[in-house]
């Protein structure tokens, strides 16, 4: 019986192709080609400054590309899309004088819905949100949190295909941030294509079907999540009852280095193939007496760190 076929992959909603661009002597962006999905999440990660926010004007048509091509949906330029896509920038702001609902009301007829149904949306829009009791409220009387979800509610209230959120989790408290991540997969489970930029890998871990890493400028990475961490080896930590060297544990296969440790406790890295189960067995049968064993997956946090370096130190808490 021949094996079954692989499912098709879903066809690409954003398609970057050896993207540059150069400001003078300075080249911000330097030759990033990477595929999106239509209806991933697609996460865009990198310390500030790496060239995260440019990248994504570019895709907008903002500011040209120096050389390379951009296809999104299917068109060599979004100006041709506007009311297919929905844009949170970077820079926040909301008209201060305004209601909360006029204000999503407000973008949302600007991108072709009628002032009736952009209404009826926008009230549907903070009741699922939990901002229906401040819908009446002036923007300028709103805390950060709550104005930041007005104005990401007033980028997506026309239904766009293609949403692109630039930091939307910046200055959030972890409600906030949690309700983001709800309007994010909530995108997703409707078929939307979702594209947001943030250095904070906790974010990208709960949320991301595909990332790209970038630096300086270049991209360092472009993946699943699951691939991302098969970049680094597994560690496992053990506990010992009775004194062992670094040398023994560096003669048991599958081990390739021991990271740290005392006589009793020890951290050691695996080979990319190794078996933690296999590394157990091994220990019982040649009597080490173990307390403890834990086997631990790299986090998107070590991959970030080990392909950014130092560049990540600025952005890289958790």
């Amino acid at each position: 019986m021949n094996p079954a076929a692989p499912p098709p992959l879903p066809p690409a909603a954003l398609v970057l192709n050896e993207v540059t661009k150069r400001y003078g002597d300075f080249t911000a962006v330097h030759g990033i080609s990477l595929t999106v999905p239509s209806g991933c999440i697609f996460g865009f990660l990198g310390p500030n400054g790496a060239g995260k926010t440019t990248t994504l004007r570019m895709i907008l048509d903002i500011i040209q590309p120096t050389s390379g091509s951009i296809t999104l949906l299917g068109s060599g330029s979004a100006l041709e899309l506007r009311n297919r896509i929905g844009y949170l920038p970077e820079e926040k702001g909301l008209y201060k004088k305004m209601k909360a609902w006029s204000v999503i009301a407000y973008f949302a007829t600007l991108k072709g819905m009628s002032r009736s149904a952009a209404k009826a949306r926008a009230f549907q829009l903070l009741e699922r949100y939990g901002l229906r009791d401040f819908a009446e409220a002036r923007t300028e009387a709103l805390s950060k949190g709550m104005g930041q979800k007005v104005q990401v509610l007033a980028a997506i209230a026309h239904d766009p295909e293609f949403v692109i959120l630039d930091e939307p989790f910046s200055g959030l408290d972890p409600v906030n941030q949690s309700v983001m991540e709800d309007i994010i997969t909530d995108l997703r489970a409707r078929g939307r294509t979702v594209v947001f930029s943030t250095h904070v890998m906790a974010h990208a871990e709960r949320l991301c079907d595909r990332l790209a890493i970038i630096a300086g400028g270049r991209k360092r990475f472009d993946g699943t999540p699951e691939e991302a961490r098969r970049t680094l080896p597994g560690r496992v930590r053990l506990q010992v009852s009775e004194p062992i060297t670094a040398e023994a544990l560096r003669g048991l296969p599958g081990v390739t280095t021991v990271v740290a440790g005392t006589e009793n406790r020890w951290e050691i890295e695996m080979g990319g193939d190794a078996d933690p189960q296999g590394l157990l067995e091994i220990c019982f049968n040649r009597g080490i007496r173990l307390r403890s064993f834990q086997f631990v997956e790299p986090t998107l946090h070590d991959v970030f760190l080990n392909l950014v370096g130092p560049e990540a130190r600025e952005a890289s808490f958790r």
